[in-house]
């Protein structure tokens, strides 16, 4: 299997970086409270400085949206929409303990992650324009078609696991308490994104390793190595 941006992505966004994770044995019984509060006071102390909005990350995504025709204020990338409500609420709703985890690292990196059940996805998954003839499933059980030329995570059977890039997945391939196999990725578009995505990564693996018997593969993915076999 295999995850990857189309070469028109690396082309109109050269500054992108990515990260992709794999793991296995996935439950819903992990205890990661302890490692959520650590990366939640990352985020809020970032948030008595200044508002999510002037953060470098959150500001290039808003840069990438208007790229793609996008109203930054109207469609957000994940990572800002969390940080917005984490701002507003003090905490996120828990929902599943890999997702928890992951939400409160993209909070404290202000980076949008995505995960994916691999068992819902067919062959491949890449980020492309979509054609206009894809199938969404939203999380409310409706079923969509992205505009032409949108930008999605598509697999092979021309489903979208995701619309808008980072703004939202499908109900489709989201995680649940029946999820063993994960596709994990965050991407990022700001200067220091390439660093800043190592150590996203690095903070994943560890969180994995130390709460599911899990080893992860991982990469990291740039316009030069922009293909993740796994």
């Amino acid at each position: 299997m295999q995850f990857s941006h189309s070469d028109a992505m690396w082309q109109a966004f050269p500054e992108l970086r990515a990260g992709a994770l794999h793991a296995g044995g996935i439950h819903a019984d992990a205890d990661v409270e302890a490692a959520i509060a650590d990366f939640n006071a990352i985020a809020a102390a970032r948030l008595t400085k200044a508002q999510e909005s002037e953060f470098p990350e959150i500001q290039a995504w808003r840069r990438g949206f208007s790229r793609m025709g996008l109203k930054p204020t109207q469609y957000r990338c994940a990572s800002e929409a969390l940080l917005r409500r984490f701002r507003q609420e003090h905490a996120l709703p828990r929902l599943h303990p890999l997702i928890d985890l992951c939400n409160a690292v993209s909070l404290a990196f202000a980076i949008p992650i995505a995960v994916f059940d691999i068992e819902k996805i067919a062959g491949d998954l890449e980020v492309r324009r979509a054609k206009g003839d894809e199938t969404y499933l939203t999380f409310g059980g409706e079923i969509e078609h992205p505009e032409a030329n949108e930008v999605i995570f598509a697999d092979a059977e021309g489903r979208a696991h995701a619309r808008r890039w980072t703004n939202r997945q499908s109900g489709l391939s989201a995680v649940r308490e029946t999820t063993r196999s994960v596709l994990i990725v965050a991407e990022a578009l700001h200067a220091s994104a390439g660093d800043d995505i190592a150590r996203l990564v690095e903070a994943v693996a560890d969180g994995l390793a130390r709460h599911w018997p899990a080893t992860p593969k991982t990469a990291i993915l740039t316009p030069v190595s922009p293909r993740f076999e796994f």
